[in-house]
Order: C-alpha cells, then structure tokens, then sequence
C-alpha cells in the first residue's frame, strides 16, 4: 500500500524559505528549463479540473497558475531534486490555488479568499471528481496555506512549493532559484498580461470588502504594492 504522506505531498518542510536554503540564494546556479522539458499530467482528473479552471477563471488568473506550475517545477528540478512531488497532486494545486479571488467567490463569502478557495477545491475534487481523500485534502491544505509566509513551524511539501513559485511570479521573490531563460520561456508560452496590476488589484479589493482578510498579515499595502511593483517580471507583464 503506497504511503499517501509522500504520494500527496504531505511531507513536512521548514516553512521558512531561508531554512531551506541555509541562508544562501540557491542551492546551485539554476540552469534554463523550458516548459518542454516539463511532465504536464493528462489524467482524466486533471482535464476536468483544467476546464473547470478555464471555465471560473479569467485567464490572466489562469495563465498564472500554469506559470506557478512550470516555477515550480523549475524550482524542484534546480534546487531540490530529492523533494518528491506528485506532478498531479502540484498541477490541481496550481490550477485552483486561486478560485477563490473570482468575483463570484469573492463576494460569496465572508471568509478569506485562500481559505473559501481551499473549500471549493476539497469538495470538487473529492465530492464531484472523487479524487482519493488524501489527494483532495493536499490541494486543499495547499490553497489555504499558500499565502502563509513565516519564519516558524513546518508546512507540506506542496504548500512550500506553491508558496516559492507564486511568490516568484508575482513579487519576483526567491529570484536567484529560476533562470532568466526559464521565464522568457513560461512568460511566452502563458503570457503575464498585466499580471501585475490585475492581482494587485484583487487584493485591494478582497481587503476592501473584508478588512480582516488573511492577506493584510503580508502587509495592507506591502503586498499590493510589492505585486504592482514586480521589478523582475516588469519587462514581461505587457507581453499579451
């Protein structure tokens, strides 16, 4: 019987990004890794929730989520290649990491929007699509903690991961970990289009409607600040 700890990414990781690192900037100098060299899983649960995300989510929303899918790939890949990812398990999580910040959802509930977004995944997943317990739980846990950046405690495996990769794509955090010749590729293949000011603008507005929002402990304005202001991905974020 496998272990669903490690098949679903439940393995426990240092939730501080620095400690994984030991206080470098990297592991090792990262190498270009274009989206060709990547494993996109065609299951039949996969091509589902794919439609689903294309179907809620607008796609510069959804664009950003395969690009967090291919960062973070690169990122395992460069920097640590014995974590085990289940590449399934990682690309759900990417494509409904962000569900709840539709308009819809935003306004649907009162709750943050990683939280109400962890929900809506759990019981498509599990409920609707009958993913294995275990699988829909991981996703889960990953969307409400993705934005749980902090210095202490643990998180799984694929809630660091999708924490390095969408701090990456959208403040241009952790830059040393991919090569500039991994982002010319993604940002062509899934174009930014003004990612920046359309994700800095979601926030101020979940923050308009709920002032106790989880993203204001990163920061009220820090954070959309520092999303409108992705120096990194500047020369990228008009590519349409």
């Amino acid at each position: 019987m496998s272990n669903p700890v490690k098949e679903y990414g439940f393995t426990a990781l240092p939730r501080d990004s620095k400690a994984l690192l030991n206080g470098k900037k990297n592991n090792k100098s990262p190498q270009p890794v274009l989206v060709s060299d990547l494993i996109f899983p065609d299951t039949s649960l996969v091509k589902k929730v794919m439609d689903y995300a294309k179907l809620n989510l607008r796609v510069e929303t959804y664009n950003h989520s395969l690009r967090v899918y291919c960062y973070g790939q690169a990122i395992v890949r460069e920097q640590f290649p014995a974590w085990h990812i289940s590449n399934e398990t990682y690309l759900l999580t990417c494509l409904l990491h962000d569900i709840g910040t539709t308009d819809k959802n935003l306004e649907a509930t009162l709750m943050s929007f990683e939280f109400y977004g962890g929900l809506i995944a759990l019981d498509l997943l599990h409920k609707e699509l009958h993913a294995p317990k275990e699988q829909a739980e991981s996703v889960s846990e990953a969307i409400m903690r993705h934005q749980d950046l902090g210095e202490s405690g643990k998180i799984t495996t694929i809630g660091q991961l999708i924490q390095l990769a969408t701090v990456f794509d959208n403040m241009g955090g952790h830059a040393d970990l991919v090569h500039q010749g991994t982002i010319d590729d993604v940002t062509a293949r899934f174009p930014r289009k003004k990612w920046s000011s359309c994700f800095s603008a979601t926030i101020r507005k979940e923050n308009s409607l709920k002032p106790w929002a989880h993203t204001t402990a990163l920061g009220e304005d820090d954070f959309p600040d520092g999303v409108a202001n992705n120096r990194l991905m500047e020369p990228y974020d008009f590519i349409m």
